[in-house]
C-alpha cells in the first residue's frame, strides 16, 4: 500500500490529468473523475466484451474503465476505444480505481514513453495489470501484436506475434482489500516521474458522451454497459459499437454510512434529547390527567383552593362525599403547599 500511495503522490505532483474533475457539457452534467475523487462504494467489476476492429494505422487501444459522477451518485461505464497517440513513442497507462485511507480514490490515466502503473487492474487487449503488451515502437513506427489486437480488417504491416500472459484473472476493477493487491515496482514508480500528457480531447470527448448516456450507469445496466466499446472516440453509435455483459453478478452497492452515525447503526431521533430520552417521555400517559405532567408548585390541588383555584373545585360531585378530599384517618397533609414550605410537591410525582 505504501508503493500504491506513492506512486499515486509522484502522479499528483507532476499533474498526470487527462479528465477534469468537472466538465461542462451541454447538460451541465459533471463527470467528477479525476485525481481527489473519493468514493466509499467499490467501482463494479469489469464487463466482458470483444474489440472493435482498428478504424485506422496508427491508433492505438485504450480500455474501458468505470467513472464516477457526483451529479447522480453512481459509476458509469466509459467505453474503450482506438485513439490517436498524442506524441510518436507515447503509450497509454489507463485509469484505475485504488483505496486509499477509507475511500476508493481515482487516478487518471496519460500518455508517456513507458507505461506506468495502473492498480495491477487486468484490463484485457494487453493490458494485463503491468505493462502493455499490444504493441511497441520501433524507430517511429508503431508495431502491433496480432495476438491481442482486432486488426484483421485494415492492411497493417508493422505486426508480430507474441503470446501475452495475464499476471491477474479477475474482473476486479480496483486496487486494495477484496480486489486486486498489486504494487507498484520500481520501473514504475520511475515511469511516474517521466515527461507525460494528458488524455486527448478525442478521449475527454468519450469520457463525456458517456456521462450524458444514462443506460451506461451501473444502476441501470447492473455491470453490463450496451455500449462497453467503440472503433472511435465519441461515436457511441452505428458502426464499430460493441455491447458488453456482466462478468459477475451486480449487487447494488450499500448504502453509504450517514455522517455523525452512533456506533451500532442506531439512528438518532431528529430533536431527541441528549441520553437517548424519547421527547414523549414527559408527557402524559393515555387517560391521565394532564395536570399530572406540570411543575408539583402550579398543580391545583382540590383540598387546597388558595392557589387561585375556584372556590367549587372542592366541592362534592355528584353522590361524592363531602369530605373525599380529607386525609384519611388523619393522616398528615403533607400534599398541602403551605405544610411542605410552599414547595407543592407530593412524593412519587415530578417535580
Amino acid at each position: 500500500m505504501r508503493d500504491l500511495r506513492s506512486a499515486s503522490i509522484a502522479a499528483l505532483m507532476l499533474g498526470l490529468g487527462g479528465v477534469a474533475a468537472a466538465v461542462p457539457v451541454a447538460a451541465q452534467a459533471q463527470i467528477g473523475i479525476g485525481i481527489g475523487v473519493n468514493v466509499r462504494i467499490a467501482p463494479p467489476p469489469l464487463p466482458i466484451y470483444a474489440q472493435p476492429i482498428i478504424p485506422a494505422p496508427g491508433y492505438l487501444w485504450t480500455p474501458g474503465y468505470w467513472g464516477y459522477s457526483p451529479v447522480f451518485s453512481d459509476y458509469y461505464w466509459i467505453p474503450g476505444t482506438w485513439v490517436q497517440p498524442p506524441r510518436i513513442g507515447f503509450l497509454w497507462t489507463p485509469a484505475w480505481w485504488g483505496w486509499q485511507n477509507g475511500v476508493y480514490v481515482f487516478n487518471t490515466g496519460y500518455w508517456g514513453p513507458h507505461v506506468g502503473f495502473y492498480g495491477g487492474i487486468n484490463y484485457g487487449f494487453g493490458y494485463g495489470g503491468f505493462g502493455y503488451g499490444g504493441g511497441e515502437w520501433r524507430g517511429g513506427q508503431f508495431f502491433y501484436n496480432r495476438s491481442v489486437n482486432n486488426i484483421s480488417n485494415v492492411r497493417i504491416t508493422n505486426v508480430y506475434n507474441r503470446t501475452v500472459v495475464n499476471t491477474t484473472v479477475t474482473r476486479t476493477s480496483f486496487n486494495g482489500p477484496g480486489g486486486v493487491t498489486a504494487h507498484a515496482t520500481p520501473e514504475q514508480l520511475a515511469a511516474a516521474r517521466e515527461q507525460h500528457v494528458a488524455a486527448t480531447a478525442a478521449q475527454t470527448r468519450q469520457e463525456t458522451v458517456a456521462a450524458q448516456d444514462r443506460s451506461l450507469r451501473a444502476s441501470v445496466n447492473h455491470g453490463a454497459p450496451p455500449i462497453a466499446a467503440t472503433a472511435r472516440p465519441g461515436e457511441l453509435h452505428g458502426a464499430g459499437v460493441v455491447p458488453g455483459r456482466a462478468s459477475a453478478p451486480y449487487r447494488a452497492p450499500a448504502t453509504r454510512p450517514a455522517a455523525g452515525r452512533p456506533a451500532g447503526g442506531q439512528r438518532p431521533a431528529a430533536g431527541r434529547p441528549a441520553g437517548g430520552e424519547h421527547p414523549a417521555a414527559s408527557r402524559p400517559a393515555r387517560g391521565e390527567h394532564p395536570a399530572a405532567s406540570r411543575p408539583a408548585g402550579e398543580r391545583p390541588t382540590v383540598s387546597h383552593p388558595a392557589r387561585g383555584e375556584r372556590p367549587a373545585a372542592s366541592r362534592p360531585e355528584r353522590g361524592e362525599r363531602p369530605d373525599a378530599g380529607r386525609p384519611v384517618g388523619g393522616e398528615r397533609p403533607a400534599a398541602k403547599p403551605a405544610e411542605r414550605g410552599g414547595e407543592g410537591h407530593r412524593e412519587g410525582e415530578p417535580r
